[in-house]
């Protein structure tokens, strides 16, 4: 019985390690990694002024001067950039 187990074994680790060199072939013909999908594009982040944390402007703390919006990542710093231009 335990030669069968052991068997057994031995016959999913080989085809485990055949199924692997025959995705690594497919994926050197095709020049794309295994399960890679359509890419996204990038978010465009921007960069808060008081403490340099990159945000992104649709979840960051806004503040408008004027025609220009500035992006914060927290009231916190929102209120040291009024702080200092007030």
């Amino acid at each position: 019985m335990l030669r069968y187990i052991l068997l057994l074994l031995l016959l999913v680790f080989l085809a485990r390690a055949f199924w692997r060199v025959v995705e690594g072939v497919m994926e050197g013909v095709t020049g794309q990694p295994r399960g890679a999908g359509p890419r996204r594009a990038g978010i465009q982040m921007a960069r808060d002024p008081v403490c340099g944390t990159f945000v992104v402007p649709e979840r960051a703390v806004t503040l408008v001067e004027g025609r220009q919006q500035i992006h914060f990542c927290s009231t916190t710093c929102r209120d040291q950039y009024r702080a200092r231009t007030v």
